[in-house]
């Protein structure tokens, strides 16, 4: 992604405005591609890069970014949850020794025999997590 021209039209194009800190955190957040992240791990990217943000509003900037489709909450833990810039449809490994979120390819994992979706409602997504630890010796 460029600097700024690039991040600015991503957050508008989301119906989002451009702020000074929403520019810089989708700089470091959509820069290298698809990753997976932390609150706490982009506040600690941010800090290092000298934007001057609070964990607050790291985590209130990753909520909106969610909810405008430009990243996928993925709940690992109770409140532990992950950012994923992949919004397609996909799975994950979750490493428990390593604290790491990787993606599954999508043809490695089939979902049959769903239930049907209660009345007035409909599926909007299956999420799968699995869970690895490391093998002993």
């Amino acid at each position: 992604m460029a600097p700024a021209g690039d991040a600015a039209k991503l957050l508008r194009g989301a119906g989002l405005r451009p702020t000074r800190q929403r520019l810089a955190l989708a700089r470091l957040l959509f820069a290298e591609g698809d990753r997976h992240v932390t609150a706490e791990r982009l506040h600690e990217e941010a800090v290092a890069s000298k934007v001057p943000v609070s964990l607050a509003t790291v985590y209130n900037t990753l909520h909106q970014f969610t909810e405008a489709g430009l990243l996928r909450a993925v709940a690992v833990e109770g409140a532990k949850t992950y950012f994923d810039t992949n919004t397609s449809n996909h799975f994950h490994f979750f490493c428990e020794d390593s604290a790491n979120l990787l993606d599954i390819d999508t043809n490695a994992i089939r979902i049959e025999g769903l239930p049907e979706a209660p009345d007035g409602k409909v599926i909007s997504r299956v999420d799968v997590l699995v869970r690895l630890v490391d093998k002993d010796g």
